[in-house]
């Protein structure tokens, strides 16, 4: 077979792939703007589309990973389904530069399933990061679309000011826009709930404690453990700071000394613990997924809920399709758009 038409094929198979895989997410209904939402001018000159529109109230990042698709999908329904003011949020989802043009398979899925979505896809060029990632406890924190959320005040348009950042593996049972609202104070870059019983020192290897130049670094704060898979973000405090550089710098010493074992958060914890606007715990009952080697299920914590998390090894949708679910898998399975070939061909 002449080679220019055996890529030819093989371009029409990944199409079609993409496109069968893309079909399996059904429709989800659209949700509207409640009669306390601003207006949305339609006839205005981007049509009230645009990521700088006046008209977008609140903006939500995520990354975009093939292999986490089904939960990123749940996820931006949960957003869309218990916001007041669903047709004023845009989303912005950043994919690996790798992927097709408009996100491949998942941008397709993301066009199929919310056809009223207001979104734009960013490509992420993983060679920036690659060089910085060292391995840790678990390979699927080391990939390099994990560490997308360092580059949003460079990814994402100027205009965009204040953003949430989410995880792919949750969902939110209350209005993201009271979690956009969250006061960041004079100076603090970002806000995230805070754990204040965890170990924190568990969090960083022997060596850099026993440092002193090191375990200095937290001298003029009481650090305490946060989860970045739920962040308010003030993106121009980021780039004013240099935040980017500033975890990249901590990146390049584990590559040097090893002083922490678990991918992208150690960095933040470096940088931001201590420093950051607090949020209340029902934004992120995180940990769903259990421990990042068994996955074990885990209950609730004591509280009232805005948003489930399953951080951690264990995935509803892996767990419910293994037919081993665990109790709180069935409060993220009704956001599950994902349908199985069965279903398709009913």
């Amino acid at each position: 077979m002449p080679p220019l038409l055996f890529l030819s094929l093989l371009l029409l198979s990944s199409a079609a792939a993409a496109d069968e895989n893309a079909a399996r997410f059904r429709e989800a209904p659209k949700f509207y703007n409640s009669a306390t939402c601003p207006p949305i001018d339609v006839d205005s000159s981007d049509g009230g589309g645009g990521a700088c529109s006046p008209h977008v109230l609140f903006h939500v990042a995520m990354t975009l990973d093939h292999s986490y698709l089904r939960g990123s999908m749940a996820a931006i329904l949960s957003v869309l389904q218990h916001t007041s003011c669903p047709e004023s949020l845009f989303f912005h989802f950043v994919t690996s530069a790798s992927a097709a043009g408009g996100g491949g398979a998942a941008g397709e899925a993301l066009r199929r399933s919310f056809p009223y979505l207001r979104f734009q896809i960013y490509p992420f060029d993983e060679s920036a990061v690659r060089r910085l990632i060292s391995t840790s406890i678990r390979p699927a924190l080391d990939k390099p679309l994990n560490y997308a959320r360092i580059y949003l005040s460079s990814l994402l348009p100027r205009c965009v000011r204040r953003v949430v950042y989410l995880d792919s593996d949750l969902v939110l049972v209350d209005d993201v826009a009271t979690l956009a609202a969250t006061p960041l104070g004079e100076s603090a870059v970002l806000a995230a709930p805070e754990y204040c019983n965890a170990n924190f020192t568990a969090y960083f290897t022997q060596t850099f404690w026993s440092n002193p130049t090191l375990s200095m670094t937290f001298a003029d704060r009481t650090p305490c453990y946060f989860n970045t898979g739920v962040m308010v973000i003030d993106l121009g405090r980021w780039m004013e700071g240099g935040c980017t550089a500033r975890i990249e710098e901590w990146m390049e010493m584990q590559k040097r000394m090893r002083i922490y074992e678990l991918g992208s958060l150690p960095p933040f914890l470096l940088v931001f613990a201590g420093r950051i606007a607090t949020v209340d715990h029902r934004w992120n009952q995180h940990g769903l997924g259990g421990d990042n080697f068994r996955g074990l299920c885990r209950d609730l914590h004591p509280g009232p809920v805005s948003l489930l998390h399953w951080s951690g090894k264990g995935k509803p949708w892996a767990r419910l399709d293994a037919n081993r679910p665990c109790p709180l898998d069935s409060l993220w399975q009704p956001y599950d758009l994902y349908q199985t070939p069965f279903a398709l061909d009913s």
